[in-house]
């Protein structure tokens, strides 16, 4: 693949973005730098259950400063690109959809799979850039032997994001960099310190860009409050696993399959969310040991590092950002529509709306939707 020396950098205001365009821009190459206006940041602050502070949230307003003093620093363009409709439609409205509808989606990868790699490589090749680089923990190569571009889990596992980036299409991951793969938390910023960045010891963001606080079930109401609509009742029955009523709830928006704060009863055993059932807006709850279960179903699946296999297939599964990929055997189910995941050993709090990557040793084979 013929490609020229500019890259589009996606800075997001971050240490490792910033650290990417000195690296890139050290070793000769002619680079852009981009940041994308995803949400705007006050936009929901003081109404009830917000936060009228937006600090320390990823891509907030101070982000976006951050990004553009880098830029300046070390001498490239740099262009705030606005996205802020298409990550309402493509991300804010379907989380909303998924929690009210008794799911708990993951914002992040929604937004990955659907909008910033799509939109930044548009924009970089509107600006004479042939790829793109990112400040992601992971690593990306081309297989002649299968002719396929390869995701594959970043030398600091610590740090790993391949699991937000398995939607990732082959296209997407030709044109993209992960310049940090092979590289270590610390010695990241160790080099931005070197470069004179001032930023080489700022924290990292941990909460999701759209929510301060933290609160889904406030950002839920703030939200649709300023839309014109009312919360939807969607309250219910607190069950037990054996179908004895405990209790009701206000809505299954305000639960996730795991959950054992918030539930509003008193019992001798900690009582854990088992289920969470959209169309009679029931809740189970049972004990620790009723969380565990040994097959997963998923859908809207997406092939990275092989095609779609024809035969059971044996990796390891991740069921949640912070779990380790557990070992399973994976088919394919409904003519490839979705795989059902058979587990070695019970996993615990498989949650509907979360995703499913599979791994082969250190690959992304594909990954998809857990239903």
């Amino acid at each position: 693949m013929e490609t020229n020396n500019t890259i589009a950098v996606a800075m997001s205001g971050g240490v490792d973005s910033s650290a990417v365009a000195a690296l890139l821009h050290a070793q000769g190459y002619t680079l852009v730098g981009l940041t994308l206006q995803l949400w705007n940041q006050r936009r929901l602050a003081g109404r009830e259950g917000m936060p009228e502070s937006v600090q320390g949230r990823c891509c907030s307003i101070d982000d976006v400063y951050d990004a553009r003093r880098v830029a300046e620093q070390i001498g490239i363009p740099y262009y705030l690109v606005n996205a802020q409709e298409r990550f309402e439609e493509e991300v804010v409205r379907p989380f909303v959809s998924e929690y009210l509808a008794g799911r708990t989606p993951i914002p992040c990868t929604l937004c990955n799979n659907h909008l910033k790699f799509d939109q930044l490589l548009q924009t970089a090749r509107g600006i004479g850039a042939d790829r793109i680089a990112t400040g992601h923990y992971a690593r990306n190569h081309f297989d002649p032997e299968r002719n396929r571009w390869v995701l594959s889990r970043p030398a600091d596992r610590s740090k790993d994001q391949t699991y937000f980036l398995f939607g990732l299409t082959q296209e997407q991951l030709s044109r993209t960099l992960f310049p940090l793969g092979e590289m270590q938390k610390p010695a990241v910023r160790t080099m931005a310190a070197e470069a004179g960045l001032e930023l080489a010891q700022k924290p990292d963001s941990q909460e999701i860009c759209f929510i301060p606080g933290g609160s889904y079930s406030d950002f839920l109401k703030a939200y649709l409050d300023e839309q014109g609509q009312p919360l939807p009742d969607n309250s219910g029955e607190l069950v037990a696993s054996s179908g004895e009523v405990l209790g009701r709830h206000e809505g299954i928006h305000g639960f996730t399959v795991g959950q054992r704060k918030g539930l509003g009863l008193t019992s001798p055993t900690p009582l854990y969310v088992l289920n969470i059932h959209p169309e009679s807006h029931a809740v189970q709850v049972g004990s620790d040991s009723e969380l565990y279960s040994q097959e997963l179903v998923a859908d809207r699946l997406n092939w990275v590092s092989i095609a779609a296999p024809d035969q059971p297939l044996r990796c390891s599964v991740k069921i949640r950002h912070r779990h380790d990929p557990a070992p399973a055997t994976i088919r394919l189910q409904a003519g490839g529509e979705h795989i059902r995941a058979t587990f070695d050993e019970p996993q615990r709090a498989i949650t509907p709306g979360q995703s499913a990557v599979f791994y082969v040793e250190d690959e992304v084979a594909g990954g998809g939707w857990i239903v």
